[in-house]
């Protein structure tokens, strides 16, 4: 593939959790702070997206980060709020063609499990979202997220089994499709302090520390495994303009 320059790319792909609401600060913009920290090297965050999801609204139509500091360039994404592997299958290949991407950093199936598909239908679209970002780019490597049950799992049993049983299906997944011969890909821990009721603001979507917690799992999985960076360090959120190099 053609590149017009060496910089690493990342994309973020999500639900609710990646995208954030107005106001929010994001574990996407956590991880752009550890990036810029601890990279070492060029590195572009890309993908066809910008904008935060307005409550009010209804609609992903904000742009109001909680670190107005935060550039526009580094921004960028592919998540939405209720869209899971479902929607995400059939899109991510012409999105990883378009914008180039290196690694994508994925955190998706709460949504699928919670409202479209059972845990084997989710797996099948997960599969099918690997195999489409690999056609795209055969070299693409990508980190990807178990679900995080959230409050809803506590008194919905059901549901709570379907995640489990989902995250034992995209272990499984992830093993089987490492192999040497294709690109790698990663499966994340969670963070093992994550708590539903600290770390997020409604029993679901990260607050502060659960985009601190977020970040890390994806930054601590990169650096074990494939030496990027460094162990996660959480950075102040306070105005970054000075930071920015991508």
């Amino acid at each position: 593939m053609i590149r017009d320059d060496d910089a690493m790319r990342f994309l973020f792909v999500g639900d609710s959790m990646t995208i954030g609401r107005a106001g929010d600060f994001t574990w996407r913009y956590r991880m752009w702070q550890h990036l810029v920290a601890t990279y070492g090297g060029p590195f572009r965050i890309v993908g066809p997206r910008t904008e935060l999801y307005d409550t009010f609204a209804n609609a992903p139509l904000s742009y109001e980060y909680g670190d107005p500091g935060f550039p526009e360039h580094a921004r960028r994404h592919l998540s939405g709020w209720g869209e899971g592997w479902l929607h995400m299958a059939p899109v991510i290949g012409e999105t990883v063609a378009s914008t180039k991407a290196d690694v994508l950093l994925i955190s998706l199936g709460l949504i699928d499990l919670g409202f479209y598909t059972d845990a084997g239908q989710t797996a099948e679209n997960a599969e099918r979202f690997i195999a489409q970002a690999r056609a795209a780019n055969p070299g693409v490597r990508m980190v990807i997220h178990p679900v995080i049950p959230n409050v809803r799992a506590e008194s919905d049993a059901p549901f709570a089994a379907e995640c489990d049983r989902f995250n034992a299906l995209l272990t499984k997944a992830v093993a089987n499709l490492d192999a040497p011969a294709t690109s790698p890909l990663l499966l994340a821990a969670p963070h093992p302090a994550y708590d539903i009721h600290q770390d997020t603001y409604d029993g679901t979507h990260p607050g502060p520390t659960g985009e601190h917690k977020l970040a890390a799992a994806f930054a601590d999985a990169m650096h074990a495994a494939w030496g990027v960076g460094a162990p996660y360090t959480p950075a102040p959120a306070a105005p970054t303009a000075s930071l920015s190099r991508a």
